[in-house]
């Protein structure tokens, strides 16, 4: 039998006084089931009169707050939903505040989504609506959660209103995701994002008669990606920025041979023509947008314009990386036989291959000229993933420190001679003091800078034995070492037999999350450090080793968040200049330049002020030069 939510019977039920509102009754009806047929409105409790039914029906229908989906089968619309929303709170005196479904008040105290979810669902939320049931949110890190969320330009604040920008839409629509929710409600709130531009594109296609089904689609395409808020402050009106859009949108190279100059459609759609120009720029360029607009010149100098992950540039990232594939593959293959590897022929076959199958053959000069550097691009953007994924590991060292000295069984004479000489007086010098650990400490760093793995193994297990009270801290540089020679399973292990002797010392289990995330099992590594956070909310640094994890699974606009939290919650604390490193980092890789320099130079800043740990402060300000310098 059919399991049907019905609403309180004040609500079909009312005083004499006063008649029901059919319309709140089969919205509702609709908003708490996930389809109704006819039957249940004129059956009991509900027993809406037929005629009475079909009337109100067919009125929601016409307004478009309800939906037919079969016969007899209605649904609510997203519009119903909002229409719901506002006849629930005129029934009691101030507002009715929706707040979020259970699954993402237990997943942890995500408070930022939290909110987001309220500011969303209700036309606005006051600072009340988050402290009391069933959120409960203390002031604290309601104050902090509120002020990130503003800072980030998810959420406006006038005199107490608290209300969702576009910009925080869309991060909703991204915080939804993380969520096991059903496919439809997560289909019906992407429905809602779309819906709030589809008015003004409408509109904006029948005012300049734009027809093409073509130019329509890459419109849509280019404005659901690039958030109108980022340039509100320069672009005050939203036609002009929608008109920039459109230029791009047109002068496409699969509208070739179709094109329009900018004197011509600064005159047609009238707009300034040096706005025009200088918006095209930048959006190209990738200075005011993290998506990039690739431009090939025509014969004739006209610009055609296609983006970074979309279909054209997807399918000839494909045809290029097969093709240096091919060619390095069989240089390797038939090195005796086969032609030099040759720059200028790979070109020639991604022209070949790309002119049958993307442009057209009449544009093979003008990729011609595009190809090396966007293949210059290619290479920078694989290189710089894989750097990102690597950059810094806070246990061990820097990965630039092991290629830089990456001389696996060979060593120079020179350097073997330095080698044997910095032993030797360690060694002189443990004879004379044989219980003095920091020797030792000095041995296995003067091994490990040769990559002589082995012996510190040897020498952390002599240590163990004299110096059982650091048990932890030289096992971890045990598995240490074990993760330098790949064997990251019995570095594991060592860290699981500590966590069972040590339960109590959370360290250990921030160590196993991380050597989770070594083994790419991200969802292990995600759960622990989560786990981690609820039983521990108040304490920043495992906020900034969630951050972590997510950035080494390229997650960097979650990591941003998480960074930034840490630093709300504990902006003083001694790794804080690592956490604004690894935020200017992220920033980068987002295409946020100016976010970016401003976080790693304010890393490097407090870095230089503080005294302690001068090899660990030291390892960070290369990496944070290393960024600046990218």
């Amino acid at each position: 039998m059919e399991n049907i939510n019905y609403p309180p019977e004040k609500l079909f039920s009312p005083s004499k006084q006063n008649k029901p509102n059919y319309d709140h009754i089969i919205l509702w009806m609709l908003a708490n089931n996930t389809t109704c047929k006819w039957s249940i409105f004129s059956e009991k409790p509900i027993d809406i009169p037929i005629g009475t039914l079909s009337r109100h029906l067919n009125q929601l229908k016409n307004k478009g707050f309800v939906e037919k989906i079969s016969r007899g089968y209605y649904k609510i619309t997203s519009e119903g939903k909002k229409e719901f929303y506002e006849l629930s709170g005129t029934k009691k005196k101030g507002r009715e505040v929706i707040y979020p479904p259970k699954i993402i008040l237990k997943s942890g105290r995500n408070y930022d989504h939290w909110i987001l979810w309220m500011v969303y669902n209700n036309n606005f939320c006051r600072r009340s609506d988050f402290l009391g049931d069933p959120l409960s949110i203390n002031q604290s890190s309601l104050s902090k959660n509120l002020s990130l969320l503003i800072e980030n330009g998810y959420l406006s604040n006038v005199d107490g209103k608290y209300e969702i920008t576009q910009s925080g839409k869309s991060e909703y629509s991204k915080m939804l995701q993380k969520y096991d929710l059903d496919r439809q409600t997560i289909l019906e709130e992407e429905t809602k994002k779309i819906d709030d531009i589809t008015n003004k594109t409408i509109k904006f296609f029948t005012k300049f008669q734009i027809k093409d089904k073509e130019i329509q689609f890459r419109f849509i395409n280019i404005i659901l990606k690039l958030d109108y808020e980022t340039v509100k402050s320069l672009l005050k009106d939203e036609e002009v920025y929608f008109k920039i859009i459109l230029f791009l949108s047109i002068n496409h190279p699969n509208n070739y041979p179709n094109y329009i100059l900018s004197e011509e459609f600064s005159v047609k759609y009238n707009i300034k023509k040096t706005t025009l120009d200088y918006y095209i720029d930048e959006i190209s360029e990738g200075k005011i947008y993290t998506i990039k607009f690739f431009k090939l010149i025509g014969l004739s100098g006209e610009k055609y314009y296609f983006h970074e992950g979309g279909k054209l540039e997807r399918m000839l990232q494909v045809i290029a990386e097969n093709q240096i594939n091919k060619f390095t593959y069989l240089n390797k293959l038939f090195s005796n036989k086969h032609e030099n590897f040759d720059f200028n022929l790979v070109i020639d076959h991604i022209i070949e291959e790309s002119c049958q199958l993307l442009f057209s053959n009449e544009l093979k000069d003008s990729l011609k000229l595009f190809l090396p550097d966007y293949l210059k691009y290619l290479a920078y953007k694989i290189e710089f993933k894989k750097e990102l994924k690597n950059t810094y590991d806070k246990m061990e060292g820097i990965i630039w420190q092991e290629m830089a000295f990456a001389f696996d069984s060979q060593i120079s004479d020179d350097l073997r001679n330095q080698f044997e000489n910095d032993i030797k007086e360690i060694e002189n010098k443990l004879e004379l003091n044989p219980k003095v650990i920091d020797l030792y400490y000095s041995k296995i760093k003067i091994l490990i800078y040769f990559n002589q793995y082995n012996d510190v193994l040897l020498l952390l297990d002599k240590m163990l034995e004299e110096f059982p009270e650091n048990e932890i801290d030289l096992k971890m540089k045990k598995a240490s070492i074990l993760r330098k020679k790949k064997n990251l399973k019995a570095g594991l292990a060592i860290i699981e037999d500590l966590i069972k002797k040590f339960p109590e010392n959370n360290d250990l289990l921030v160590y196993k999350a991380f050597w989770l995330q070594y083994l790419d099992k991200k969802e292990e590594a995600i759960d622990l450090i989560q786990e981690l956070i609820e039983l521990n909310p108040d304490k920043a640094i495992y906020q900034d080793n969630y951050g972590e994890i997510l950035m080494y699974f390229e997650e960097y606009d979650e990591a941003v968040k998480r960074f930034l939290k840490a630093l709300v919650m504990g902006n003083n604390e001694w790794y804080s200049y690592q956490t604004y490193i690894k935020l200017g980092i992220c920033y980068k890789t987002l295409g946020n330049q100016d976010l970016a320099l401003k976080n790693l130079q304010k890393g490097k800043d407090i870095a230089h002020n503080t005294s302690i740990d001068t090899d660990e402060i030291q390892k960070w300000l290369i990496i944070a030069d290393l960024f600046l310098t990218k």
